[in-house]
């Protein structure tokens, strides 16, 4: 019972929402009144890129205005600054949802040891997670994790619920769930910072916000849902979700979607298996950190990859859209352009850089990072390796993704090449995936920087000598 003039502070990190919060439940278990707090930290806003940077900004603004202008803001090293707000409030609980990251997870124990070494007896509570299913807590029976996709996937799909009731679904809350104190009010500690302005980025991204979340996820439902086993490879369809960015940042909590695709059909189910792959991955870095930056199967460490000069140069074209193959290139400039790109895509890109390039795989990751808005360290890095076929379940060395095939197959009619890739603007149907066989391929446009056929070989040679 929470006396009745006890302060929590509910400090908010990827779950930038009001309504299905586990933190605020218990929060208003143990407080009368709560103060919001958000940590703008230099360790995670440098790495982030401009785009994230911004999205996260205009999420920020949006949850303020959720909670009445009382969201306060600070920056700094959250071991440092956590503490000394949680002690001018006089808190007795600081609460979150668990961070299951490498570098969430010590800065979370080195936040629990500062406000326990300050002897105020202030709690660090966890409660949630941004994870369906918290990362560590599915393993097999042994209490080994597992490494292979399907026999994970079968052990979630048990924790799905199946009753209104059940556990897993949504939790009951909205901003008025607490009290929120005026962060005016508190004595001393941190000054609190204006929310960040927008940065300078050329792409158009999605709407920020909770609502923008709510209202893209009806959407899907209503329109895609049903057919999003057919048309979620197809770059040229709107047939995507595009709730990978809100997952992120928590705007949304798989829950909801999870609620909300329990029908039987093969859309449904097929979407679910997408939201299982995710907390896989997320499984497979906690019990792995290593793998954020390295092979997962380390006998990959020994695999000969281009450097170099000429390396780097092939590496810009790729970045830049340039290789001269229509589809790699018009996803690589959809990434530059709208800080995303699809998912059938991306494994399409990555094959190349890897495959037909030999280029290391992070580099590739790094880019993605840097630009992504929705940039996810375990579902980015760990879908990498699997192109790579250094990672779990990874792609067999001998799957050499075709740029040609993937094209002619995932955009029938070239309408996506044609969107991303204008110099091909005039040229009809299936042939825009091969304009060097045109008799007057465009003059502003590339030729192929590699013979794909020539280069599957080599691919297939380097993965066989090891």
């Amino acid at each position: 019972m929470a006396s009745s003039d006890s302060t929590a502070v509910v400090w908010f990190r990827r779950d930038l929402r009001v309504t299905d919060q586990p933190t605020f439940v218990a929060a208003a278990g143990s407080a009368s009144r709560a103060l919001a707090l958000y940590v703008l930290d230099p360790a995670l806003q440098a790495p982030a890129g401009a785009a994230r940077r911004t999205f996260l900004h205009r999420c920020l603004r949006a949850l303020d205005e959720s909670l009445g202008g009382r969201l306060l803001v600070v920056r700094g090293d959250p071991v440092d600054v956590v503490p000394r707000i949680a002690r001018a409030v006089g808190a007795s609980s600081v609460h979150v949802a668990a961070d299951y990251g490498p570098y969430g997870r010590r800065r979370d124990e080195a936040v629990e040891k500062a406000l326990a070494d300050a002897g105020s007896g202030v709690e660090l509570v966890r409660s949630g997670s941004p994870w369906f299913t918290e990362p560590g807590s599915i393993t097999k029976s042994d209490g080994e994790p597992y490494k292979v996709f399907t026999p994970f996937s079968r052990e979630w799909a048990r924790r799905l619920p199946t009753r209104q009731d059940d556990e897993g679904m949504p939790v009951d809350t909205d901003a008025s769930t607490l009290r929120w104190m005026d962060p005016a009010d508190k004595d001393g500690g941190p000054r609190a910072v204006r929310i960040p302005d927008d940065e300078a980025v050329d792409a158009e991204l999605p709407a920020a916000g909770e609502q923008a979340a709510r209202e893209q996820w009806e959407a899907f439902v209503d329109e895609h849902l049903t057919d999003y086993d057919d048309l979620r490879n197809r770059p040229d369809r709107p047939g995507t979700s595009r709730m990978s960015v809100h997952l992120k940042y928590g705007t949304v909590h798989p829950r909801t979607l999870i609620a909300d695709a329990r029908g039987e059909g093969t859309g449904a189910a097929s979407f679910r298996n997408e939201l299982c792959f995710r907390d896989f991955y997320a499984h497979v870095l906690w019990h792995f950190p290593r793998s954020a930056r390295e092979n997962f199967d380390p006998k990959f460490d020994r695999i000969t990859l281009d450097t170099g000069k000429e390396a780097q140069e092939k590496f810009e074209r790729w970045k830049d859209g340039r290789t001269g193959f229509p589809a790699v290139d018009a996803a690589m400039r959809q990434l530059r352009g709208e800080a995303w790109m699809h998912n059938r895509m991306r494994m399409t890109v990555a094959s190349f850089l890897v495959k037909d390039l030999h280029l290391p795989w992070w580099w590739g990751a790094t880019h993605f990072m840097d630009l992504l808005v929705d940039g996810e360290l375990s579902s980015n890095q760990h879908g990498w390796q699997w192109a790579a076929g250094s990672g779990t379940d990874a792609a067999p060395y001998f799957r050499v993704f075709n740029p040609v095939t993937q094209g002619e197959r995932f955009d029938p009619q070239g309408d996506y090449v044609r969107r991303w890739v204008p110099e091909l603007a005039g040229i009809e149907g299936k042939k825009v995936h091969q304009p060097w066989k045109l008799p007057s391929p465009p003059a502003d446009y590339p030729a192929p920087i590699v013979d794909h056929k020539v280069e599957r070989r080599e691919a297939l040679d380097r993965f066989q000598r090891l």
